[in-house]
């Protein structure tokens, strides 16, 4: 049975969705040389994602057999960020696409236009946020944004500060794929300039191993080049997003998009650290930590507290001291460079022996200003 796509695009607007595009679902044949060929040259850092299988990625009909159409659809988000809570400990910052779950209600969404084509007797599938799907090539394919060059979408109006995805359906929507969105970037730079990494490395072409998002999420020792470039940052980086014109117009000229409960812009740094296991998981569990494991989150507020605790402030003392006597060799190996770039001392370091332990103990450290 037939579906009228402009049917289709005001059950995904009432259903919250901020835009609806349509594309057939051939395979994404460029996309998929792109990605093996980055993965070649080392890009993508250990990312998995649509890095892990490309091949199943960019072929939507190993999603639904047979697909013969896309359903693209964006939810907006706020890039407003409340002020940093001014009670003296050290807080962290969250990235304005990680401060609420944005990914629920989007599914949500696209559940709902799913169900309509279930209706009408048709396979739909809903794929975002997930390793299934180029959800960016999904979106450009159908006409509702143009490639940015810190490789994110941007739409017309709206920025890049929006989440995608898609239903995968064997319907067939459309005969053909819409005309591109034509470029809105043109000679801007300054993405590629206000990187603090220097991560896009070209136009559209991010090094996983320098960004910072990317950082905050891979398994092992956080690297020691990127440790100070981290900042306050606890989870994401937004700077390519904040400097980019279209996204500044919109946080401008727009009403602050609806928020979903719980919006977290800022964390504490210190609250990271003394947290039990099951309360980092059940607060901070919809982030990606590599393996599920809340070493992660302690790793990384070892090193925003380098970077922003006050070393006079007993309780910035005691968390340090107890992260160099904790059991596990990568908490003591940042608490060891954490000490160090704070100046405080190192008598409470337990098993100074360890690999790791040792080679933060003779790795050069920058202390702070």
């Amino acid at each position: 049975m037939s579906v009228d796509t402009s049917t289709l695009a005001a059950v995904g607007r009432r259903a919250g969705l901020c835009a609806v595009g349509f594309c057939r679902a051939e395979p994404f044949a460029e996309s998929a040389q792109v990605l093996h060929r980055r993965k070649q040259a080392g890009l993508h850092g250990g990312m998995q994602f649509t890095y892990r299988n490309p091949d199943r990625s960019t072929e939507p009909h190993r999603l639904v057999p047979g697909a013969a159409a896309l359903v693209v659809g964006a939810l907006e988000f706020s890039a407003e960020s409340p002020d940093r809570p001014d009670d003296g400990s050290p807080c962290a910052r969250v990235a304005a696409y990680a401060r609420a779950d944005y990914y629920t209600p989007l599914r949500a969404a696209l559940e709902t236009v799913a169900e309509a084509l279930r209706a009408e007797g048709h396979r739909a599938v809903v794929s975002a946020d997930e390793n299934g799907l180029v959800d960016r090539a999904a979106a450009h394919r159908a006409g509702i944004g143009w490639w940015g060059k810190n490789s994110n979408i941007l739409l017309p109006g709206l920025g890049s500060l929006v989440v995608l995805g898609a239903v995968v359906t064997d319907a067939p929507l459309v005969p053909a794929d819409p005309e591109p969105v034509a470029d809105g970037c043109g000679s801007c730079r300054r993405c590629l300039d206000g990187c603090p990494t220097g991560a896009i490395v070209a136009p559209g072409t991010v090094d996983a191993r320098r960004c910072l998002a990317w950082l905050v999420q891979a398994d092992g020792v956080f690297d020691p080049d990127y440790r100070i470039a981290l900042g306050d940052r606890i989870y994401g980086c937004d700077d390519c997003s904040e400097v980019c014109p279209p996204n500044r117009v919109r946080v401008r000229q727009r009403a602050p998009a609806a928020e979903p409960p719980g919006r977290r812009a800022w964390v504490p740094a210190l609250g990271l650290l003394d947290s039990e296991d099951s309360e980092l998981l059940s607060t901070y569990g919809r982030w990606y930590i590599p393996r599920r494991h809340p070493r992660y989150l302690r790793r990384n507020a070892l090193v925003v507290l380098a970077n922003v605790g006050e070393p006079s402030e007993p309780r910035v003392r005691a968390a340090v001291d107890r992260a160099l006597g904790d059991p596990d060799p990568l908490i003591r190996a940042h608490a060891v460079w954490c000490a160090r770039r704070l100046g405080l001392s190192l008598d409470a370091l337990s098993d100074p022996g360890d690999p790791l332990v040792r080679a933060e103990l003779e790795r050069p450290v920058e202390p702070r200003a």
